[in-house]
């Protein structure tokens, strides 16, 4: 299993700041063939890509009897590393790069590490490249193109960093998967410098090709499939309640974050508030001043629970709600595969059918200026009717080849994707579970001490009773 790499603070000059800070409901989204990046020209981010995996929780916690099956790393060849994202500012443009860091025992790559600088859009690139050559296998989704709307300087860090994260699981899914981590595509991605892969880019399918697929493309989804087989009509069906689902959870989840946060912001004005009361209440300003302590105290653990969830939850369940839609246009590709495949059989079926019903009787003003006997034109005609036949015939086959490629592909790469997502999901929602249990029990563990402390005083001026 891929764990998801967390990074607990982004450097800013001197400072460090908590992310990421959450931007649901304040995105906009740009063209599709803008890579407009925004950021503040001196933004330098530092890469913190480790994960501790022996977070503290109760020794009593039944959670902590959970254990997961992972991929052994010595069955790994390939290591993939997304960091220190840098600005680039020239005439016409802005953006920013980030360091992509390889290492591999692979024989087929020339070195075993290799480091390369790449921008959004060439990640862009690499996706569009594994779809168009293998159109019903799942590539993870990259992340959204947006901006924040207003107070960009305020969040660019943030969504630098977001970005990085996204882009590092979105190299390290092709990494693992048995056909994308061979192709020829994310092998020049890893490894050509710049100038090189501008050139590879460009022996892509011209414009005029690719309109020509999505013509094609959207002919076909036109026509629709007739025999669709029962196994992709429940794939369909599975992802249509899946996306519902995840989208659903996904709003939720970022809807309690903001709620989380804004209790938070008023956990805040507590502590301070009690402090500040102590002053005037001689007889009470210890306990106030003790309950001031345990309020900043919890304000930490909420705070960094707030952080958790931005870190933890949040991307895996946004990451498998884009999912859906990636989903979706595999099995809209498989349809348009079929109902190629089923055009060419009917376009098949008509020419056999006009071969076999060919009229016997032709014009004889015609046969007489040409020079041939009725009998030598029908020949003539069946000889080219046969060969249009062979032809569409042949036609036909490759197209029952790629018909069975696809779904057999699609099958295959469909259940490795639901083990993923399986195994992603539970880890992240049990890591979740850990992270709640131990929040509430060190906020109980501070409210415990409080009263303990106060009915040790108690019990020392014999004055008040707790029981």
């Amino acid at each position: 299993m891929s764990g998801f790499v967390v990074d607990s603070t982004v450097s800013s000059g001197n400072s460090s700041v908590a992310i990421p800070t959450d931007i649901s409901g304040q995105i906009l989204d740009l063209d599709e063939d803008d890579d407009l990046e925004v950021f503040s020209k001196d933004t330098t981010v530092t890469d913190g890509s480790s994960f501790n995996a022996s977070m503290q929780t109760s020794p009593a916690s039944m959670i902590n009897q959970y254990k997961f099956e992972e991929d052994a790393e010595d069955t790994k060849d390939i290591f993939v590393t997304v960091d220190n994202p840098e600005s680039h500012v020239t005439a016409i443009e802005t953006y920013i790069t980030y360091r992509v860091v390889t290492k591999t025992t692979r024989s087929e790559f020339d070195s075993s590490e290799f480091e390369v600088r790449r921008r959004y859009q060439d990640f862009l690139w690499l996706k569009g490249r594994l779809e168009e050559a293998h159109p019903t296998l799942i590539v993870h989704p990259l992340p959204e193109k947006f901006v924040v709307k207003g107070m960009v300087e305020r969040f660019n860090e943030d969504f630098i960093e977001t970005r990085r994260r996204a882009l590092h699981r979105f190299l390290n899914k092709i990494a693992e998967h048995p056909i994308f981590s061979s192709s020829e595509d994310f092998k020049i991605f890893l490894t050509a410098a710049p100038g090189e892969l501008t050139s590879y880019k460009k022996q892509g399918p011209g414009f005029l090709s690719r309109m020509g697929e999505t013509v094609k493309a959207v002919a076909a989804a036109v026509r629709g499939v007739r025999n669709r087989p029962q196994e992709f009509t429940e794939m369909q069906e599975y992802v249509e309640a899946f996306s519902q689902k995840i989208s659903s959870l996904d709003k939720v989840t970022q809807r309690i974050v903001r709620e989380q946060k804004e209790y938070l912001e008023e956990l805040k004005e507590c502590g301070p508030t009690y402090a500040l009361w102590s002053q005037s209440e001689e007889e009470l300003a210890e306990p106030l001043k003790d309950v001031a302590g345990c309020v900043d105290r919890c304000c930490k653990e909420t705070e960094e629970q707030v952080k958790n969830l931005n870190d933890n939850l949040i991307p895996v369940l946004h990451e498998y709600a884009l999912c859906t839609d990636t989903l979706k246009a595999v099995l809209r590709r498989r349809d348009n595969i079929q109902a190629d495949f089923e055009a060419k059989t009917e376009a098949l079926a008509t020419k056999k059918a006009d071969r076999d019903t060919e009229s016997k009787v032709l014009s004889l003003a015609w046969d007489s200026l040409v020079g041939r006997s009725p009998e030598e034109v029908k020949q003539q005609k069946q000889q080219k009717l046969k060969g249009e036949i062979k032809e569409m015939r042949d036609d036909l086959d490759k197209a029952e080849d790629r018909l069975e490629w696809a779904n057999n592909a699609l099958k295959s790469d469909w259940t490795r994707w639901q083990k993923d997502m399986r195994t992603d999901l539970r880890s992240a929602f049990v890591d979740t579970a850990e992270r709640n249990v131990n929040y509430y029990e060190k906020c109980l563990a501070v409210w415990e001490s409080f009263l303990h402390s106060q009915r040790t005083d108690a019990e020392g001026n014999g004055n008040v009773d707790f029981s």
